[in-house]
C-alpha cells in the first residue's frame, strides 16, 4: 500500500520540480513567445513587441544599453497600454535573450 501511494506521488513531484526549475530559468524561446504576445503584461490593445519591431527591427543597440528594461517598459506602458515589467525578472531576461539571439 505504501509503495502504491509513493508511486502515485512521483508524477506530481516530477511536475512540481520541473515547474520550479522552469520558473527560474530565462530562455530565448520564452522571450520569443513574449515578444509576439499581444497581451504581454496586461497590454490593453492588439500590439505586441513584434508589431513595431518585426524581426527585431530598431532594437539593434537596445540590448547593450544599461537601461534595457526602461526601453522595454516605455513600449509596454505607452504603445501597448500595459503594465511595467520588473527588470530583474525571468521575463525581462528572456526578452533580452531573445533580442540578443536575433543578430540584427
Amino acid at each position: 500500500m505504501k509503495k502504491q501511494i509513493w508511486l502515485a506521488a512521483v508524477p506530481a513531484i516530477l511536475l512540481a520540480t520541473g515547474i520550479a526549475c522552469a520558473a527560474g530559468k530565462s530562455s530565448a524561446e520564452m522571450g520569443k513567445e513574449m515578444f509576439s504576445d499581444s497581451k504581454l503584461n496586461g497590454s490593453a490593445n492588439d500590439s505586441s513587441c513584434n508589431s513595431c519591431h518585426a524581426g527585431g527591427k530598431g532594437l539593434e543597440n537596445a540590448v547593450g544599453k544599461k537601461k534595457f528594461s526602461k526601453l522595454v517598459n516605455n513600449c509596454l506602458v505607452g504603445k501597448m497600454e500595459g503594465e511595467k515589467l520588473d527588470g530583474r525578472t525571468v521575463s525581462m531576461r528572456s526578452l533580452k535573450k531573445y533580442i540578443q539571439s536575433l543578430d540584427n
